[in-house]
């Protein structure tokens, strides 16, 4: 396991979105998935805007690895749930990169209901 630099950081970070994919169980990806990102510290999150059982998300879960695409930043990742304190951060990360879409679209990757919702994106070698 490989940890980010802080250019791929600032990259992804800086990127209005994130492309993901999973492996299936033959080892083929499927197809990318474009959708919100945030970092917070030294990591990297993802958050399902319709929930557990969106078909990404499910997918991401299932496979346990995958691919991004995000600021010029291609890497083959592990996707894994976080800890449980870093949901406030997560919070104030999403509203301050994305609350100018409005609260409405906003809201389904933040609250309460998106802790079981959130992948942290680590690299692989």
């Amino acid at each position: 396991m490989t940890a980010w630099t802080e250019d791929e950081l600032s990259r992804i970070g800086g990127s209005e979105e994130l492309r993901i994919a999973s492996y299936r169980p033959d080892g083929s990806r499927r197809p990318h998935v474009t959708i919100w990102s945030v970092r917070v510290g030294d990591h990297v999150y993802v958050r399902s805007a319709y929930g557990r059982d969106n078909g990404w998300f499910r997918r991401a879960l299932a496979a346990g690895t995958g691919h991004i695409h995000a600021g010029g930043v291609e890497k083959d990742v592990t996707f894994e749930e976080p800890e449980d304190d870093v949901h406030a951060d997560l919070d104030a990360a999403y509203h301050a990169k994305y609350d100018r879409y409005g609260q409405g679209i906003v809201g389904t990757v933040t609250g309460e209901h998106a802790v079981g919702e959130t992948l942290r994106l680590r690299p692989r070698d």
